[in-house]
Order: C-alpha cells, then structure tokens, then sequence
C-alpha cells in the first residue's frame, strides 16, 4: 500500500496529548497510530472498554479525543458499537445523516481476551462493519497487574506471583489473534511498533477501510506490569518480533500473510531479559522455565509459517 510518510504524519492529532498515560506505556502510541491511519475528511465513534486508555484520556470534563466518545464497560464495548453503527446504517438510508464515520473499538486484553470476549464474537458474527482494536499489555494494568487469559506463561503478575508454591502463571497466552481469524470476518491484524511504524500504519488503514468486521491486535508494553525502563518500549516490540514471540501477520478475507520474518531468529531470552516480570526465568536453576517458553514460541512460529505458506 502505497502512501507519503511526511503527509501521514502532518495529519491533524485526532488523541490530543496531554492525557494522564504512563511514560513509556504503548497504549497511547497505538490509539495514535490507528487514528492516524483514518482520511482526514472522515468522521469517527470511538467506544472503549474501561481500562488504563479510558480512565487516563477521558477525566471529566477534559477529554484527549477528538472524535465523538463512548465510555463503555468491560464487557460492552463492542456490543454497544455495533449497536451505534446499526444506528447509523438505518439512518444513512433514511436520509438523515450525509458524513461518513468510521467505528472503533479499543480495549485491553482484560476487556477483549477476558470480560469483553463474548460481545467482541456476537459483533463479529453478525458482521457489523466496524473494526475491534486490541492494545495488548497482557495483564490488568488499571486494576492492580492481575494476569489475564493473555498474559504468558511464567510472567509474574499480582494474582499469578513468582514464589514456592507458583513459578508465575502456569497457563500460555491465549492466541486471540487466531480465534478472531476463526470467525471468517474479512479483516484480521496483529502488528506493533516497529522502526518507521509503516506494519501499523497499513493494518490499521486496512482495518478501517475493508468492508466488513475488522480485527487489529496490537503488541502494546506497560512499563509497570512489564517492569522496563520507559525509554525501552521500541525497543522490546522490536524483540517481540524478531524473536517471534509477537510474530506480524494479517488474514485478509481468509489469506493468511506473513507481514515480516526475522533473517536471523533470536533466542526468546533476548526478549524476557528486558523485563523484570520475566527475571526469575533467567536464573540459575530455573533453565527448563526458559527451554518450555522457547519451545512454544518455535512451535506456535512453525505452526504460523505452515498457515502462511512459507
């Protein structure tokens, strides 16, 4: 997909700085990112789960959104925008509304693997043509750093703590990029940052503008749950992907495409080095924690190259 960088990038701001987010936190840099990708002509309704992204962007009465806003619960965000697009078809034929908008969705894992997942599958099914983004930090950040059905396997978080009895969560990571895929909606994406933000930026514009139920899972670091210095979040997506534990692929209208494949793979224990969640895995004694995760990433990459063709 063709496009000019220095005129993407001059686009008016449609998530105003100034909000309450973490330094270092990836939600901000991928509601950014995604927003970016829309025509500027273009109108947009925002629904978002309660989460960081909500309770840190819209304290009212200031708000960072620019386009038309919906605080919604957990478990509704996309229950309640495709109710609001439904709305808006029925009035585009009647004759009452002329604009075009866009409907987006943002939620973390809690409110997209977990609470929000059964709203999330009936908009998909029915085919409502709005598009669910994802922003991934793989725990409950907002409420404490409980694990969630995202994050992985031996990650140590406040509900799934590293000690004698547990070394961390036990359970792997909840591949819900797939089970979207599964759905047969037109459009699936899983993307993050990396160097110019070119993979994010074409998932997004193509999420956004196939016809249809759309799907955009973005890799999205918390320096809290993750335990990173803020200056580090570039540079732990760009470990994700080329040691494949976040790989960059897409289905679209049922072709499954591999965005990107690493010349050399790294060893996943360049990527869990960076983060303090992942430091007892790293010690001695505690090898075979470190042999299990390499082993489900290679599997889960093969596995991913065999869909993709590769």
């Amino acid at each position: 997909m063709a496009y000019n960088l220095r005129e993407e990038l001059n686009k008016p701001e449609r998530f105003a700085a100034g909000h309450r987010m973490c330094a270092g936190c990836g939600a901000p840099v991928a509601i950014r990112g995604v927003l970016r990708a829309l025509d500027p002509q273009d109108k947009a309704v925002i629904a978002n789960a309660t989460g960081c992204l909500e309770v840190s962007t819209f304290l009212y009465p200031y708000t960072a959104w620019q386009d038309s806003y919906i605080h919604t619960a957990f478990e509704c965000a996309a229950a309640t925008l495709s109710g609001v697009q439904s709305a808006y078809e029925a009035m585009k034929k009647q004759g009452k509304i002329d604009e075009t908008y866009k409907f987006i969705a943002f939620g973390g894992d809690g409110g997209t693997y977990d609470i929000g997942f059964q709203s999330l599958s009936g908009a998909m099914e029915r085919g409502h043509d709005m598009v669910y983004v994802c922003y991934d930090n793989e725990a409950y950040m907002n409420t404490g750093i409980q694990r969630s059905s995202s994050t992985p396997r031996f990650a140590d978080a406040t509900t799934s703590p590293v000690g004698s009895a547990i070394p961390g969560k036990q359970q792997n990571k909840k591949n819900l990029t797939e089970v979207m895929a599964a759905h047969d909606i037109p459009y699936v994406g899983q993307t993050t940052f990396i160097s110019n933000f070119k993979d994010l930026h074409e998932k997004a514009r193509k999420a956004l503008y196939t016809e249809g139920a759309a799907f955009l899972n973005v890799m999205a670091p918390c320096p809290r749950g993750w335990r990173y210095a803020t200056e580090d979040l570039m540079e732990i997506c760009k470990l994700a992907v080329e040691t494949c534990v976040w790989p960059l692929y897409e289905v679209d209208h049922g072709k499954w495409i591999l965005s990107y494949k690493p010349k050399e793979k790294l060893p996943v224990s360049e990527y869990l080095k960076k983060q303090g969640r992942f430091a007892h895995v790293l010690k001695k004694g505690n090898e075979w924690m470190l042999e299990e995760i390499q082993k489900g990433v290679d599997e889960r990459w093969e596995k991913l190259l065999k869909k993709c063709e590769q």
